[in-house]
């Protein structure tokens, strides 16, 4: 799935910028960055509440692709610079986690668990 696709299904606004066509194999939505370490996949997308900088470290170094803050939250100027400079994709939705998370499940994007 694109993260065009994703922003349409989510919609989400983008907030730092990459390629549109860029595609996300899996989605984790988790608000605990030790757990996101242990479970997240390679190129996929964080779903989360946080809005620090770590959520941009952490994203990193799983590579994933982008990260969509829940609840119409946006991160830092600090946060969007580190993205800017790792190359990841920040998007902004207005959805709850469990919405987003469905949203995402229904039209068939997989969680990371069983990677």
């Amino acid at each position: 799935m694109t993260i065009s696709e994703i922003i349409d299904v989510l919609e989400a606004e983008m907030v730092s910028g990459g390629s549109l066509e860029k595609v996300v194999h899996r989605a984790c939505a988790c608000d605990l960055l030790s757990e996101v370490l242990r479970c997240m996949c390679k190129d996929s997308i964080l779903l989360t509440n946080l809005t620090h900088i770590q959520t941009v470290h952490v994203a990193n170094m799983v590579d994933a692709i982008a990260i969509c803050y829940m609840r119409s939250k946006k991160p830092e100027d600090n946060t969007v610079k580190l993205a800017r400079e790792k190359g990841i994709i920040l998007l902004s939705t207005k959805l709850t986690t469990y919405e987003a998370s469905g949203r995402l499940y229904k039209i068939g994007l997989p969680g990371c668990a069983g990677r």
